[in-house]
């Protein structure tokens, strides 16, 4: 597999195109002639003009909803920043693809396709069925001795993520949630985030799968010395979005930032998990500011550096039920909240169709 060349990608994002403002205000006019008080769907009205103009003003209901879990191990792990141990990434794959976890329930729940991809679990899969086997390397490098990830790893992680994208649109799939698994990956998050938000990182670390106090104290410390290895303190400018990545981050993460820029890029309308996902969905903005567009914001995490990735992004979540599981739980849980929007407006009367008057004042 050769690498996505720098070139390629820089044309690809170059192609990302706001929706047409002129969509979203006759998705807002359309939304106040509907048989309703003005304004009295909330946030519904928000998020329905926005899908709407995603789509570029099709009416029509025509909803095709995916999730995309992206698996793999960090080298930071062997630092003791998780309360589990690494081997839970390959068990937790196994787990997603016997239908058993929690992102298996919800997906057949809200009839969204699931599609499972190891892009560098520490493990041998074999030709496991089930299982979109796009493996770069068996997990990152230990970021708190030297970057993450090549150059060149980076770039083929981040390939996986725009195929994935375009087989999305060859689906006709259009509201897709990304999700992940790796054992490490809080600790990727906490550190992108610190210097993307440039918020110290004992402000964004939080304690990942349930680590004891001493614990999460040794991974601040942790963090402390990746964010001060790699960048300085307070650096300036802002190092680039990719350099973030391929230092700090990790292949799932690689992964999903080419799965937004290539929806957005689609034109299907994306819901970022949680803390991890919406990360990765940062990292996308920073590099292409019209991603955001195309970003729901599904739930508002407990871990504490998701607080700052959401108002970097000025992203509202949808929900707020204290989720901190991952694997694009949260988002799912979104998608119904987004399919109500969307059938409120193709599917209620207006006033002119329905005979109803309007309000008067």
């Amino acid at each position: 597999m050769i690498a996505l060349s720098s070139e390629a990608l820089a044309d690809f994002v170059g192609e990302i195109e706001a929706p047409d403002p002129t969509r979203l205000r006759q998705a807002r006019l359309r939304l106040d002639r509907l048989t309703k008080p003005r304004g009295s769907l909330g946030r519904m009205e928000d998020i329905a003009a926005q899908y709407i103009s995603i789509r570029n003003g099709d009416q029509r209901f025509a909803l095709n909803k995916a999730a995309y879990v992206f698996a793999a191990d960090h080298g930071i792990a062997a630092e003791g920043v998780s309360a589990y141990g690494q081997e839970v990434t390959r068990q937790m794959v196994l787990n997603f693809l016997d239908g058993g976890a929690a992102i298996n329930v919800l997906a057949r729940l809200h009839h969204a396709a699931l599609a499972i991809v190891d892009v560098g679990v520490d493990a041998d899969f074999g030709n496991l069925p089930g299982l979109l086997h796009r493996k770069i390397r068996r997990g990152s490098r230990n970021m708190l001795q030297e970057p993450a990830m090549s150059e060149e790893e980076m770039m083929r992680a981040l390939e996986v993520g725009l195929d994935l994208a375009s087989s999305a649109q060859q689906k006709k799939q259009t509201l897709i949630a990304i999700g992940e698994m790796g054992i490490g990956n809080t600790t990727a998050a906490s550190a992108i985030t610190a210097v993307l938000t440039r918020q110290p990182p004992a402000a964004v670390t939080g304690t990942g799968t349930g680590l004891t106090a001493p614990a999460h104290a040794h991974k601040i410390r942790v963090v402390e010395a990746i964010v001060e290895r790699h960048f300085g303190v307070n650096p300036q400018p802002r190092p680039r979005s990719l350099d973030i990545l391929r230092r700090v981050g990790g292949l799932e993460l690689a992964a999903m930032v080419g799965l937004v820029l290539g929806a957005a890029r689609h034109r299907i309308a994306i819901i970022a998990d949680g803390f991890i996902s919406t990360a990765a969905a940062a990292l996308a903005y920073a590099l292409e500011p019209r991603v955001k567009y195309y970003l729901f914001a599904a739930h508002h995490s407990p871990e504490p550096g998701h607080r700052f990735l959401l108002e970097y992004l000025q992203l509202d979540p949808i929900l707020s039920l204290d989720l901190r599981l991952g694997e694009g739980t949260g988002a799912l849980l979104a998608m119904p909240i987004i399919e109500s929007a969307v059938r409120l407006y193709t599917d209620m009367a207006t006033f002119g169709s329905a005979g109803v008057s309007e309000a008067q004042a």
